[in-house]
């Protein structure tokens, strides 16, 4: 190392003869400043002149720039370069000053000669280049001689990084069984020297131990398998050492090496495999259902998925008595019992499993079956069982109000060991408390104990309990379940009031009327009813009864030739029982009508009077005939009300009238007493306003008789007025304008005078009824009588005088 560093600071110095830096930069004139003239004419070959007039250096470095070799481990300073100006005549009137980057520090300049040199060793690494700024003063007055110029001084790299692996160590799989060059995975080493300066950062990988399994790319560092059908169950961890060399890999390059951990991945490119080829298994007979009596298990060298087993059983002999399933955590083969063992049926049963994998790789079935098969036998072992009831329940139906004793059912158990013991039975007390039943301990038949009542209890349910006898521990129970039975209380009857006729074309044997019956007795559900013509009655030769068997039955014809005008009615009585405990039996009668019907057997009438009725005239016919006979009464009635409507016209009309016409006029009265100062017949009709007219309401004057002077004063007429206008004049209901009030009574003064024949005269006079006729068409009829009546007395009178 010394004597390559040794070697590269002699070349730069030989470098460095012709690398003496000009203050002043290419773009000013270097007419007032030169550096070194002489010396780099001599170093760099004849300049070529300018359009200026002046010479130009033609360099290979960049004017501005110095070197400097890192890493010196000289014990003088290192000699960078020197600074020099034309104004320096060699009579040390200029002093050259330096700052910037590490100005003092690391670097420092001969402020008379102007050489600069390094004081300490440099590392590229840490920092690569220093920019200062040197600048020729006087070295009396201190003055500037020239503007400061700036310059570079960048760190010439050496070789003294080795190459870094930053990730490593580095861990990495590839699946088993993988073919040569598979990819598994990649290494990346950095070098901290330059890249842009010889082959200081140029690195190449290689493998120094790990073959031949695995190979690594020397530019990439991509690491691949190199052998084939490499096996996890033969070797599953790998580790690789990778170099990484700088300069190319040549003599004398700085290295770095890393550790790759690279595992083979498992691939199901195993079978399981049973440990032996044959099992033994001995089971009690007393095993429940559904227990596991066994385990079994094939081993798979394969892990996770691929080491799945799953297995089955071969059907054949006994397989159906057993299951298997695979326990997922240790895939154990775990026997359960399907069904009930009896040693005294079977003593042992065989049969073969199969175990093979779950999760199957198409790449390996060349490799054969992936599965394995083992014989399994397995020994019922014999076990003191209790009895065993024949059923696995007991279900009895006894009828309320039974007889106490009345045996009800029984039920049976057997011991179905080798030793057959006999067996006791009894009921369990706490299923029984009130003691309703009895047992037989020896035969087992069951018994009432006193009598039942189904409104009580409708439903018992008891625990019958076997024992062995010579074993009393051995026991086992069953339920038995009693219903209590309804007695039949109510005899069937007829399902409704059945409406039957019979037509008048019925043929023999025609069915005319299905009914049914009803019971009120539970349960409805199973009852059963059967029919028949009572035996009692005398043989019908109308009509018989026909049970269908399905709790309904139809009434048939015997004969044809009905008429309606011979008998209408005909009855028939059915006798109806039912199957109740014990059986009811009741008469009901069916009503059968005779009736007219179409041809197609349609039922047209069945009233006896429509016998009597034209044969011509359809059911159409007559509901068309009553509605026009009930429209025709309509309009007769209506005609007649209205009628009488327009007769009865009363006063009431002249009243609407009075009410209606107001009569104005300026002549102010005295008051409700002075009636003679206007005409009260104006107010009463306003039509007899009209002159040469007679008024309707006052009687024309005719010549009479004196009569007799009406009061001009009464006490209780005036009363009366009186009391009627103080209750007008202080109701406060009554309407704001005038209005003409009616108090029923005439009183004092009337125009009219009265009409009553009581105050008439005795003596008849003749007076002429004509003007009636003047009255208008009211008074036509009544001047029609009037007129009559004077006639017949004219001929009266004449007859008598003629006498």
């Amino acid at each position: 190392m010394l004597t390559r560093n040794c070697l590269l600071l002699f070349l730069w110095i030989l470098v460095d003869e012709g690398s003496v830096f000009s203050l002043r930069p290419p773009s000013r004139p270097l007419g007032r400043i030169r550096a070194a003239k002489d010396r780099a004419r001599n170093s760099l070959g004849p300049m070529r002149n300018g359009p200026a007039g002046f010479q130009r250096v033609k360099r290979g470095w960049v004017w501005n720039q110095f070197f400097v070799l890192e890493e010196y481990m000289g014990s003088d300073p290192q000699y960078v370069g020197k600074l020099h100006t034309d104004l320096d005549k060699g009579e040390s009137a200029v002093k050259y000053t330096l700052s910037g980057d590490g100005a003092g520090s690391i670097f420092t300049i001969d402020q008379t000669t102007g050489d600069i040199h390094a004081l300490r060793s440099l590392d590229r690494e840490e920092k690569p280049y220093y920019t200062l700024r040197a600048q020729a003063v006087d070295i009396i007055t201190n003055r500037p001689l020239e503007p400061e110029s700036e310059f570079v001084i960048k760190v010439q790299d050496i070789n003294d990084n080795e190459p870094k692996f930053l990730e490593g160590p580095y861990r990495a799989s590839v699946p088993e069984m993988s073919p040569v060059g598979t990819y598994v995975t990649q290494v990346t080493a950095t070098d901290a020297d330059d890249p842009t300066y010889g082959n200081s950062a140029r690195v190449v990988y290689s493998i120094l131990h790990g073959q031949p399994y695995f190979s690594v790319d020397p530019k990439t560092g991509v690491i691949k398998t190199a052998l084939p059908n490499m096996d996890r169950e033969v070797k599953e961890q790998y580790q690789v050492l990778i170099q990484a060399k700088d300069m190319g890999g040549q003599l004398g390059g700085l290295a770095g090496t890393t550790t790759v951990n690279i595992s083979l991945s498992d691939v199901n490119d195993n079978p399981p495999r049973f440990s032996k080829s044959f099992f033994h298994l001995r089971v009690p007979e007393s095993s429940s259902v559904g227990s596991a009596i066994g385990r079994i298990k094939a081993h798979d060298l394969d892990i996770g998925k691929n080491a799945e087993v799953e297995y089955t059983i071969v059907p054949g002999d006994g397989g159906a008595m057993f299951d298997i399933t695979t326990n997922e955590h240790n895939q154990e083969g775990i026997i359960i019992l399907k069904r009930p063992l009896d040693f005294e049926t079977k003593k042992a049963y065989t049969f073969k499993v199969d175990a093979s994998n779950a999760h199957l790789d198409p790449r390996f079935h060349s490799f054969g079956a992936f599965k394995d098969t083992a014989t399994v036998k397995i020994n019922v072992l014999d076990v003191d069982e209790p009895p065993v009831f024949d059923k696995p329940s007991y279900v009895m139906d006894v009828y309320e109000d039974t007889p106490a004793g009345t045996i009800i059912g029984a039920v049976t158990a057997q011991d179905l060991d080798a030793s057959s013991s006999p067996v006791r039975y009894s009921i369990d007390w706490k299923s029984d408390l009130d003691s309703y039943f009895d047992i037989d301990p020896v035969e087992g038949t069951i018994s009432t104990n006193e009598l039942l009542d189904r409104e009580n209890i409708a439903q018992h349910n008891i625990s019958v309990v076997a024992t062995k006898l010579n074993s009393p521990v051995l026991t086992s129970r069953v339920a038995v379940t009693v219903h209590v039975l309804d007695i039949n209380e109510f005899p069937p009857e007829l399902a409704s009031l059945y409406e039957s006729f019979v037509c008048e074309n019925a043929k023999v044997g025609q069915v005319i009327q299905m009914f049914s019956a009803k019971d009120r007795d539970l349960p409805m559900a199973g009852q059963q009813f059967s029919f028949k013509s009572p035996k009692e009655e005398p043989r019908n030769r109308n009509f018989t009864i026909r049970d269908f068997g399905n709790n309904t039955a139809g009434i048939v014809t015997k004969r044809s030739g009905f008429r309606r005008r011979l008998q209408e009615i005909y009855f028939l009585p059915v006798a109806i029982e039912d199957n109740g405990y014990p059986p009811k039996s009741s008469t009901g009668t069916l009503t059968i009508r005779v009736c007219g019907c179409e041809s197609d057997g349609s039922l047209l009438t069945c009233s006896a009077e429509a016998i009597f009725l034209p044969v011509g005239l359809s059911t159409g016919a007559l509901i068309a005939i009553l509605l026009c006979i009930i429209i025709l009464l309509v309009i007769v009635v209506l005609y007649v009300g209205l009628r009488r409507q327009k007769k009865k016209e009363t006063l009431m009309s002249s009243k609407e009238d009075i009410r209606d016409n107001v009569i104005h006029y300026d002549d102010e009265g005295g008051g409700e007493e002075d009636t003679h100062a206007f005409d009260m017949g104006t107010l009463r009709n306003p039509k007899v306003v009209k002159e040469n007219l007679f008024r309707r309401d006052v009687k024309p004057e005719v010549k009479r008789g004196p009569r007799p002077p009406v009061s001009q004063d009464s006490a209780d007429i005036r009363d009366f007025i009186n009391q009627r206008l103080k209750e007008h004049d202080t109701d406060n209901s009554a309407p704001p304008y005038d209005s003409l009030a009616t108090y029923a009574y005439e009183g004092n003064g009337s125009v009219a005078e009265s009409l009553s024949s009581i105050d008439s005269l005795p003596v008849e006079l003749e007076e002429d009824y004509d003007y009636l006729n003047d009255w208008g068409p009211r008074f036509k009829t009544l001047a029609g009588i009037f007129g009559d009546r004077l006639e017949t007395q004219s001929d009266s009178t004449a007859t008598e005088n003629t006498q």
